[in-house]
């Protein structure tokens, strides 16, 4: 999916809200666990609840790889049914990948190629041969880790390196890569207050912003620091939404969920 058709989805739902699919069978409603693969069974009912209220879903990869070859595989149904039934979804891997070179194309590979998945997290430690393989492929999308909202942050992300902050130099870093233009960035919710220097930095980038709900991220907030002239912002809810019930009306209680976020979402706009 390229950038402009992201933003006209943008436009057309009133919504910049992505869902987090991070199913927990520990957590899911009882009933589901009679089936043959709960996990697909139950982003099935989640996303045909919800896909009209956003713009995005975003598995988290662990939450499927932690099941074995089974959870691998209701990943796989997963995203061939977004991809087939709701084409105009973006969709992301979270899969935060990065290493070396061949080793990232074969990632990249995997995720934007067999997969399908329009996006991939992909962690920048190891530098620009670790993340350009990702950049690599037409319309797909490499989704820098660049100020994240848990707690451990603090340990090198906002250290001081020369004067500048070390994920200030990361970002500043990326826009030199090869296909940098396919760059996105993760910049967490609780940390409002970066928005404004990071959009100093790279101005119409879109930036996936998790922690908003159970976080306790402010949309707001979000919005008043991060939104550049063509929204550029994907907001992520996942426990929110997908856990908002465990009984037989989950998904609909998921809806509803969603649907909050999405009126928020629109009347920002609309105000724009």
């Amino acid at each position: 999916m390229t950038t402009s058709q992201l933003i006209e989805q943008i436009k057309i739902k009133n919504s910049f809200l992505c869902i987090g699919l991070d199913v927990d069978l520990t957590k899911i409603p009882p009933h589901l666990l009679e089936l043959e693969d709960p996990i697909f069974e139950f982003n099935k009912a989640i996303i045909d609840a919800t896909h009209d209220l956003c713009v995005s879903y975003k598995p988290n990869t662990a939450f499927y790889e932690a099941y074995g070859i089974k959870g691998w595989q209701s990943l796989e149904k997963t995203i061939k049914y977004l991809n087939e039934k709701y084409p105009e979804i973006f969709t992301i891997a979270d899969a935060k990948r990065g290493d070396i070179g061949n080793t990232s194309t074969m990632y990249a590979k995997a995720f934007l190629e067999d997969l399908n998945f329009d996006s991939i997290t992909v962690a920048p430690y190891m530098g620009k041969d670790s993340v350009e393989p990702f950049l690599a492929f037409e319309n797909k999308h490499a989704i820098l880790l660049a100020l994240t909202s848990n707690e451990g942050a603090f340990d090198f992300q906002t250290k001081n390196i020369d004067g500048k902050e070390l994920y200030k130099v990361v970002i500043e870093t990326s826009k030199s890569w090869k296909n940098s233009e396919n760059l996105m960035y993760v910049v967490g919710a609780t940390k409002a207050e970066y928005f404004t220097e990071i959009r100093k930095i790279i101005p119409d980038s879109f930036l996936l912003v998790p922690g908003v709900g159970a976080q306790g991220g402010s949309l707001q907030e979000v919005c008043k620091y991060g939104m550049s002239k063509n929204v550029g912002l994907l907001i992520n809810s996942s426990r929110g939404i997908i856990y908002a019930s465990n009984g037989n009306n989950f998904a609909e209680k998921a809806r509803e969920e969603a649907l909050k976020i999405q009126l928020e979402m629109k009347l920002i706009l609309n105000i724009l």
